[in-house]
C-alpha cells in the first residue's frame, strides 16, 4: 500500500510544481515528460535548470526551456556553463561556481541549422558546369 501512496504523492508533487492540472497536461504535451525537482538556477534566456537525485544519474537533472521557445526548443540553446552541470562534468551548478568569463569570449548563440535563420554560404566562383537549358520552340 506505501508503494501506491508514494506514486501518488510523486505525481501531486509534480502536479503542484507545475501549476496545477492544466499546466501538468501543458507541460507533459510539450515535453513528454513530468517530473518534479529542486530548482538549481536559471539562465540568462530564461530556461530553468532542475535536480532531483531521485532518478538515475542519467536523468536526474533536466531543463525547461523558456516559454519563448515553444514547441521549437533544442539543445544548443543551453549555454555552455549550465552545459557542463547538466552532462555531470561538473558537480557543482553555475550558480554556486560561477564561470570564468573571459572579454574575448563571444555571447552564447543557439544554432539556426534547419531554420530561417541558418547560414548559407554563396560562392563567388562560376560553376564549372552550367546547367542544360531545354531548345525554346520558338
Amino acid at each position: 500500500m506505501s508503494v501506491y501512496l508514494s506514486k501518488w504523492r510523486n505525481l501531486s508533487q509534480a502536479i503542484k510544481q507545475r501549476g496545477g492540472i492544466i499546466g501538468s497536461i501543458l507541460h507533459l504535451y510539450r515535453t513528454d515528460d513530468l517530473k518534479y525537482g529542486d530548482l538549481v538556477g536559471e539562465d540568462k534566456f530564461g530556461n530553468k535548470y532542475y535536480q532531483n537525485d531521485m532518478f538515475f544519474i542519467a536523468s536526474n537533472r533536466w531543463v525547461d526551456y523558456a516559454p519563448q521557445f515553444g514547441m521549437d526548443y533544442d539543445g544548443s540553446q543551453i549555454p555552455a556553463e549550465w552545459h557542463r552541470w547538466m552532462h555531470h562534468m561538473t558537480d557543482d551548478p553555475p550558480t554556486v561556481v560561477p564561470p570564468v568569463n573571459y572579454k574575448w569570449l563571444p555571447l552564447h548563440k543557439e544554432n539556426k541549422t534547419g531554420t530561417a535563420g541558418e547560414y548559407v554560404p554563396y560562392s563567388t566562383t562560376r560553376p564549372r558546369i552550367q546547367a542544360w537549358q531545354p531548345p525554346s520552340k520558338a
